[in-house]
């Protein structure tokens, strides 16, 4: 079974102040997107960069989840610290995910250079932080999913094959 983790990175909806959508929105997101099965590992948790990393790490190491997902903490205030626990727990960084998302988050809020999106390799999985608000993730999935498959190939990961109507992965064609 394909395991993609799903990270809400937020102080209020952890503590249940309000509903997480942005963790929601991920997953219909991908519930569009792919037509392999696949299998959530989901966890709201609060802006406390070690318990980030920590998640991460276990979602990676122990539930051999292939991609993690993160929403939030990607701001300029202080406690967003999100892309500072990512870039502790990978092992390579891959910053064209967060290039072409404030690049496509431009062209609809100017706001758009004040996210910190970032994206990195921890042993044979992909991690990627994506800003907190719902339109905002469908946005930047939109932009970057189609190199997310092939990524994921090339580091002997599980196949996910996608809804072509609805987004078509890059894959090269072979010889």
């Amino acid at each position: 079974m394909i395991k993609i983790g799903i990270i809400t990175v937020s102080d209020r909806a952890s503590a249940g102040v309000y509903e997480d959508i942005s963790g929601k929105a991920i997953i219909n997101t991908l519930n569009d997107y792919l037509i392999s099965k696949w299998q959530e590992v989901y966890q709201v948790i609060p802006d406390e960069q070690k318990l980030i990393e920590n998640t991460i790490i276990n979602m990676v190491d122990n539930d051999n989840c292939c991609l993690v997902i993160t929403t939030g903490g990607t701001g300029p205030a202080k406690r967003d610290v999100t892309p500072e626990a990512t870039a502790v727990v990978c092992d390579r960084m891959m910053p064209g995910f967060g290039e072409l998302m404030r690049a496509e988050s431009l062209k609809f809020v100017p706001t758009a250079i004040l996210s910190r999106q970032t994206a990195g390799l921890r042993g044979n999985s992909l991690i990627i932080n994506l800003p907190g608000k719902p339109k905002s993730i469908r946005e930047c999935l939109d932009a970057v999913f189609p190199a997310i498959p092939y990524c994921i190939d090339l580091m002997d990961g599980p196949f996910l094959k996608c809804n072509e109507n609805v987004i078509k992965p890059f894959r090269p064609k072979k010889k």
